[in-house]
């Protein structure tokens, strides 16, 4: 009997040791397991999946796939078992099922996986590191990839013997290292199951496992009792199992997956190529450099070919690994650009790939939902971010934006807000940023406690939300504002009477004031959407109302970073009455700010933004301006404070000096008479003020400072011949008179 089997009563045993994801190691089992015909066919894999194994010939259920397995209790506490077309793991499950064998999972079930608190071991050594060494390489998988996964498909004679090659060296390995009670207990169900199998009448039994896991079921398997001992009364939980799309990035090393590859991409291809696999990964190479405008040609690909097998042949390679095709990428293709080698590395080698998973397979109700909504509105998940501009003007792009704010608001974070490159200044116009991530499986069936669709378990979080004790006014409008952009009407009287409630309840004006500006937001979107905000007019009202009547006495005695919060809270407050424009509203701040502009005992960032604020709605003309900017800067004021005063006044934009010269000269006549020390002292609050302006305006008011642009003559500068011929060329190209 050769080594890696075993004939155990009437039944034949055989163990293929694997890589987990490894091309070679797929296209292997799946020679060893035509030429075994096993009747029975074990794979690592939560042992209570097994009702789920028979969807691998679902042509719906598209790898890269998960088994998920999460505590029905408790979804947070979840676990993924990830599989790729090229995992040997996948290619067995299909085999069985294709070949009507008996297919199992024999690793610990989810039930005891998710259970368990495994402190992570650093210091355990690695026996792997040791093998890639002592055959010449850096790591583990540069070994096994040449090795193994790199090897020419059907060059092996014997397609067991490199599994029984394998085992042995896993067994010289595992010589001398203690396992860890984690791993013990695994392998230990492992044999359990094996046991079982046999015992139900199975005849000839393959397992295909990790490769360091093999020597513990091969050869005798020894008394059932000690396995049984270790692992009774290990704690449980109930476990649910499903399958869900995965992501080839999700695969690699870089995620932080423990089994994770360098190269999920590159594996792919190798398993799927066929022949040629060398040329055909350079055309591809080649299609996405041409993708953003790169000169990339036949020859290229050509010479990128024959240097990735010159450097394997070089080596004594059967075929280039990744690190021939790696060099020969960087040196013909990219011209030696790692910024380029990088992109090919994020689009080709590791992939962008994202599987998908039947209607059949078990889910909760609210993922059904999701996923109805979703084709019903032509959002298709991807694991590439994608940008979606919507105009809200439109039932199809107002349908989208009410499920991906619900889905906000539900903690499933499939889009997130963008800032978008249309420029537009109404707000019939959003843009998302779209990616599907695997965890949102689990994010999904979570929420499912809320709900059984998406609109439902957003308008119970609602509900929960508002009805917690320590809301504030602040918690409430920002729901409000989530609520009706989600379109969840049914939420908005309770979300009003709780506006009013916490308004009524809080006297603190800061709070107020950050309330005020996402209420009147809510009603511009109110007009967009279509939605009956009619009671919210009174909230705002009120607000304002509290709001100027406290503001006077909330200013006095502010220390410099309270100053700082209550300013930006000032211009929030002001844009917001801006987009309200209601007369009357906007008559009782202005003169809140008028009165605020004009006392000394407040700091000074507040009354130069008030005096801003002012004399951009013209309430204070360009000599009221310029005589509160001359009284700011007089003698007898600390050089730190007038800086602060400055700071407040010109904070964020530098246009007014540039179109007022009178001011500009105020400040350039004060800044010019400012001692060593005092300009020390104000130098912070001036720096954070011209830093603000934009490098245009920077450039511009040095100009005007240094008499570059005081007086200029258009007419000395313009070339009219020039201008004219361009003007003719113009008028040619539109079909107009010249």
């Amino acid at each position: 009997m050769p080594r890696g089997g075993r004939v155990t009563g009437s039944a034949e045993v055989r163990v293929f040791g694997v890589r987990h994801h490894g091309p070679g190691s797929a296209r292997a089992v799946l020679r060893a397991l035509d030429a075994f015909e096993p009747d029975t066919v074990l794979v690592e894999g939560p042992a209570d999946a097994d009702t789920l194994a028979p969807l691998a010939l679902d042509d719906d259920l598209r790898p890269p796939v998960a088994l998920l397995g999460y505590a029905a209790n408790d979804p947070a506490r979840a676990a993924f078992w990830p599989l790729a077309s090229f995992s040997p793991e996948w290619q067995a499950l299909r085999w069985a099922v294709f070949h009507d064998a008996d297919v199992r999972f024999c690793d610990l079930p989810a039930t005891l996986a998710l259970a368990a608190d495994r402190p992570v071991d650093a210091d355990r050594p690695d026996p792997l590191t040791g093998l890639a060494a002592a055959a010449g390489y850096d790591d583990f998988e540069q070994w096994w990839d040449a090795v193994v996964e790199s090897r020419c498909p059907g060059e092996e004679s014997d397609p067991i013997a490199a599994f029984d090659a394998i085992t042995d060296a896993m067994a010289a390995l595992r010589e001398g290292i203690d396992l860890d009670e984690h791993t013990a207990r695994r392998e230990a169900h492992m044999r359990q199951v094996l046991r079982a199998t046999i015992k139900a009448g199975a005849l000839k039994v393959a397992v295909v496992c990790g490769a360091m896991h093999a020597p513990a079921l091969t050869g005798k398997l020894g008394p059932a009792a000690p396995d049984a001992r270790l692992l009774r009364g290990l704690p449980k939980v109930k476990a649910s199992l499903t399958w869900v799309p995965w992501t080839h990035s999700r695969l690699s090393v870089a995620s932080g997956y423990g089994a994770g590859i360098v190269s999920p991409g590159w594996y792919e291809h190798l398993f799927t190529a066929g022949d040629h696999p060398t040329a055909r990964w350079f055309t591809q190479v080649a299609r996405v450099l041409r993708d953003e405008d790169l000169p990339v040609s036949s020859a290229h690909v050509i010479e990128a070919t024959r240097l990735a097998d010159t450097l394997a042949a070089l080596r004594d390679r059967p075929l280039p690994g990744l690190e021939e095709i790696t060099e020969a990428t960087r040196a013909v293709l990219c011209d030696g650009d790692d910024l380029l080698l990088d992109l090919v590395t994020r689009r080709l080698v590791v992939g962008e790939a994202l599987g998908d998973v039947p209607a059949s397979a078990p889910t909760v109700p609210l993922e059904t939902d999701l996923q109805a909504r979703s084709k019903s509105l032509r959002l298709k998940r991807s694991a590439a971010a994608k940008e979606l501009n919507l105009d809200l003007r439109t039932d199809l792009d107002r349908q989208r934006s009410q499920l991906l704010h619900r889905l906000r608001l539900i903690d499933v974070s499939w889009a997130q807000p963008a800032r978008s490159e249309v420029r537009s200044t109404g707000t019939f116009r959003e843009t998302w940023t779209l990616q599907w991530q695997p965890e949102l499986a689990v994010a999904v069936v979570e929420a499912a406690r809320w709900g059984t669709t998406v609109e439902t378990a957003a308008e119970t979080v609602v509900r929960e939300r508002i009805a917690h004790p320590d809301v504030t006014l602040g918690d409430v409008t920002a729901l409000l504002e989530q609520a009706l952009l989600a379109d969840l009407s049914g939420t908005v009287a309770d979300l009003l009477g709780a506006v009013d409630a916490a308004a009524a309840l809080d006297h603190d004006v800061a709070h107020l004031m950050a309330a005020l500006p996402p209420l009147v937001r809510t009603l511009r979107y109110g007009d967009v959407r279509g939605t009956d905000l009619s009671a919210l007019d009174r909230v705002v009202d009120a607000l304002l109302v509290r709001i100027c009547a406290g503001l006077p006495a909330a200013v006095t005695g502010l220390d410099a970073d309270a100053a700082d919060a209550v300013r930006t809270a000032l211009d929030d407050v002001h844009t917001a009455v801006t987009l309200r424009d209601d007369p009357a509203s906007t008559q009782r701040w202005l003169d809140t700010l008028t009165t605020l502009s004009g006392r000394d005992d407040v700091d000074g960032t507040l009354t130069g933004r008030t005096v801003r604020l002012l004399h951009d709605v013209g309430r204070l003309d360009t000599a009221a301006t310029t005589a509160r900017v001359g009284r700011a800067l007089s003698a007898g004021v600390a050089a730190a404070a007038k800086a602060r005063w400055i700071d407040g006044f010109a904070g964020g934009s530098g246009l007014l000096f540039v179109h007022d010269r009178d001011l500009l000269g105020l400040v350039d006549a004060w800044l010019s008479g400012l001692h060593a020390d005092e300009f020390v002292d104000a130098l912070p609050a001036l720096r954070r003020t011209f830093g603000g302006f934009g490098p245009v305006e920077r450039r511009t008011l040095g100009e005007i400072v240094c008499g570059g642009t005081r007086s200029v003559d258009i007419s000395t500068v313009l070339d009219t011949d020039r201008g004219g011929r361009a003007l003719a060329a113009t008028a040619l190209i539109l079909g107009v008179p010249a």
